[in-house]
């Protein structure tokens, strides 16, 4: 029984000092009843509205995107059509019959042949109210037949104004009252990261629109084309997207779609636009005059590797490698010789072949620019006189 007294004795003594306890720590310490783990303050903010409109280039502030760029596809898209193309192709109704066996005991008796449409598809961007179409110029190549399809359901046989062959660019035009036209951007503000969305008929399924950013600028010496400075992005790009516009998150229009790195047919998120401050000068030389006026020296230049440099005595590798000099062109008259190193145009420093190339091309024929550089280890400097280019050449060429 004593004992039994004793353990109550105990318990009581326990709870009461408890309670102490707890009573002494709420009203001195209360701090000791408080997580010891990190606290997060969460802040209501108030929203503010914001204009739809950005300005390319321009950074955004953080958090600042919009959920939808349904407002800048509205403002472009309407100005985005779909190119179809055909023409009469000619094929023989068997290979065999032109097997020369075939032929020494038949003759030419069997050798019929048939005409046939073959079709393709593109799209285009319309640049002015006044009907002018921009697009590639391997999407209407060859064609007999061009038709072009607004997005409003209109349509309209479209003739050629010109094309470039250089750059991959044509001018088509076609006569329909109250056309949409799509408002210019400027892609030398571009930078990698900003967004950018590609509209365009890929696979003929109808207008269609997906978004990416610039993933790359300046990007040349693919051999696409002669003259390449293309904006590359991952929006995707697919066959029919050839011609198409791709936009900024303003709607404005800062490149033309023009080809895809693939190994499979269609995109994998490398795709190659012709920036719009190439295309504009060379729509407005076509609308103008027909054709598009570059300056031309008769060389062949090739960039200027270090083994190369060695070989011909340069101390280095800025300038370009005079490869072949045209005979009685503007080149070989002013005294080029294949094997000069040219490394300053007009006192310009000369770092490739594209670039200087380039500088060339923009000289207006009859003009007088200076080239200096080294022959065989000796520094040289001479006047050469710019002659028009005399037509467009193969792509992926390095001539001027």
């Amino acid at each position: 029984m004593a004992i039994l007294k004793f353990l109550s004795f105990i318990a009581q003594t326990i709870t009461v000092g408890l309670a102490a306890a707890f009573l002494y720590i709420l009203l001195v310490q209360p701090d000791l009843l408080r997580s010891s783990g990190k606290v997060v303050e969460v802040r209501e903010t108030i929203q503010q509205e914001t204009p739809q409109h950005t300005t390319v280039g321009a950074a955004e502030p953080r958090g600042s995107s919009p959920a939808s760029y349904a407002d800048a596809v509205a403002l472009a898209a309407p100005a985005v059509v779909n190119v179809h193309t055909a023409k009469v192709i000619t094929r023989r109704v068997h290979p065999l019959l032109d097997d020369p066996i075939f032929q020494h005991f038949f003759g030419d008796r069997f050798k019929q042949s048939r005409k046939a449409i073959q079709t393709s598809l593109g799209s285009g961007v319309i640049i002015s109210a006044q009907g002018y179409v921009l697009t590639n110029n391997h999407v209407i190549d060859g064609a007999d037949e061009i038709q072009v399809l607004l997005a409003d359901g209109r349509s309209s046989r479209a003739t050629v104004v010109g094309t470039d062959v250089d750059t991959d660019l044509a001018v088509l035009h076609i006569e329909v009252d109250n056309l949409p036209s799509i408002v210019i951007g400027d892609s030398g503000k571009l930078r990698v990261g900003d967004i950018a969305l590609a509209i365009g008929n890929p696979f003929g399924v109808g207008q269609t629109v997906t978004l990416g950013i610039i993933s790359a600028t300046g990007r040349d010496q693919l051999g696409i084309t002669a003259y390449e400075e293309f904006i590359q992005t991952d929006a995707a790009i697919n066959p029919g997207n050839s011609g198409g516009a791709l936009i900024n998150a303003a709607g404005e229009l800062i490149g033309i779609n023009s080809a895809i790195y693939s190994r499979s047919g269609g995109s994998q998120g490398i795709g190659f636009t012709i920036p719009i401050s190439l295309a504009k000068g060379v729509m407005t030389q076509i609308i103008e005059q027909g054709h598009v006026v570059r300056g031309w020296l008769g060389i062949e230049a090739q960039d200027l590797t270090p083994q190369l440099a060695e070989t011909f005595g340069a101390d280095t590798t800025n300038g370009v490698l005079i490869a072949g000099v045209l005979s009685d062109g503007p080149a070989d008259k002013a005294g080029v010789l294949p094997g000069d190193i040219v490394t300053a145009i007009n006192d310009d420093v000369v770092t490739n072949a594209t670039a200087a190339m380039k500088t060339i091309s923009d000289q207006h024929p009859g003009s007088v620019i200076r080239l200096g550089g080294t022959r065989e280890g000796k520094a040289f400097s001479l006047n050469a006189t710019v002659s028009e280019r005399p037509g467009n050449t193969r792509a992926g060429t390095a001539h001027n």
